[in-house]
């Protein structure tokens, strides 16, 4: 099977197989541990405004550099980055980890975080293969340790709008077409810092390009819009568009995952001119759940 559509069966595969974080209410903070600081999502977590209810107690980032732009930037202390997740773990005792590196190594943090009850949270995708995330849920069930995949796209209050619409309020009738549009004008182009683009433009240690980047929130909303009903073909075309700035991996794919009455269309790319236009316009109408 085509290794591109094996990685977007992998994306339906750990939406049904993931753990799902509790909603739980505890006396004090959660005490989070973040691991790499090479996936600029990590920002986010970085940046997140101070609402009692998580503690950063500790940074992995080897590349001081790195950590020390990123300390100036949102004002943690030097002292809680170390080198090792070994370190870190054993200095800090973390309740969870969030996940921020490559996501070849995401599998690496499972490995040593949930034969220690540590909770997980990685970034998008799960996985580069299926037999990484295989691992990573095993690990996950045979531990009894919460795993959570960060996608975006999950804590848009339109999306959940859509899928009341769709399956509960049901306005809309039988879903037989869904288009998924998603991308930008691609990671060089909107100024990655060079420790992102690294990995992320590395077929081994991100899984493929615009594919990877953007096609797996497409196959997660499908499969929760399609309430976990697995697809009975999957097509992928991909392209290299500009091969002269992204020579490795796809800065284009087109996926077509057809059901016994409905099609779904996912466009993932690196080649979307409005893309900052449309997210500005995202984040000003806050449309992200609260």
């Amino acid at each position: 099977m085509h290794p591109f559509i094996l990685h977007i069966l992998l994306c339906l595969l750990f939406v049904n197989t993931s753990l799902i974080a509790q909603d739980t209410k505890a006396d004090k903070p959660l005490r989070v541990g973040v691991v790499g600081l090479v996936h600029t999502h990590v920002h986010w977590i970085l940046g997140r405004e101070d609402r009692g209810d998580i503690e950063i107690v500790g940074i992995v980032e080897p590349n001081r550099d790195l950590a020390e732009r990123y300390a100036k930037q949102h004002g943690y202390n030097m002292n809680i980055v170390f080198n090792t997740i070994e370190e870190m773990v054993a200095k800090t005792k973390p309740e969870a980890v969030t996940a921020f590196n490559s996501i070849h190594d995401q599998l690496k943090v499972v490995e040593y975080c949930a034969p220690r009850g540590i909770h997980l949270m990685v970034e998008k995708p799960l996985a580069v293969s299926v037999k990484h995330a295989k691992k990573m849920i095993a690990l996950a069930k045979k531990h009894d340790i919460l795993l959570l995949t960060n996608y975006e796209t999950s804590w848009y209050g339109s999306n959940h709008k859509a899928f009341q619409l769709i399956n509960e309020d049901y306005k809309i009738g039988d879903i037989r077409r869904i288009v998924f549009h998603t991308g930008h004008q691609g990671p060089i182009e909107i100024g990655c810092n060079i420790e992102f683009l690294e990995w992320l433009t590395d077929p081994v240690l991100n899984g493929a390009g615009a594919l990877t980047d953007f096609g797996c929130y497409g196959a997660n909303l499908a499969t929760w819009f399609m309430q976990g009903v697995e697809p009975e073909t999957v097509t992928c075309i991909t392209q290299q568009i500009k091969p002269n700035m992204y020579p490795k991996v796809d800065d284009d794919a087109t996926i077509i995952l057809t059901y016994p009455k409905t099609q779904v269309i996912i466009q993932a790319s690196w080649n979307c001119p409005m893309a900052a236009r449309i997210w500005k316009y995202m984040e000003n109408k806050a449309l992200y759940i609260a």
